[in-house]
């Protein structure tokens, strides 16, 4: 029963990072448009985002590129930390 348990620990957390690999990448997206556009960036980026992720983002602005990071849900919070999810973008007008 407990390798059971464990079994369904394990295919949560990956399905959980995978899907904050999704997410992650358009909200790097929705980032890098709203920098060409001169909006806020940090904003684009947490609209783009579910509810659950919006705490758990960190992003980052170079020049024309958006980077986003996200932790994705866990159980254990170290193993959150170990699998947070980046992804970048950027665009240019026109």
């Amino acid at each position: 029963m407990a390798i059971l348990l464990l079994a369904a620990l394990l295919c949560f957390q990956l399905l959980a990072a995978g899907y904050t690999a999704t997410v992650v990448d358009g909200a790097a997206e929705a980032g890098a448009v709203a920098a060409v556009r001169g909006r806020s960036v940090d904003m684009a980026v947490r609209r783009a985002l579910p509810g659950w992720a919006r705490s758990r983002v960190s992003v980052s602005r170079l020049g024309e590129t958006v980077s986003v990071r996200v932790r994705p849900p866990s159980l254990f919070e170290s193993f959150s930390e170990r699998l947070a999810v980046s992804a970048s973008a950027s665009a240019r007008a026109g």
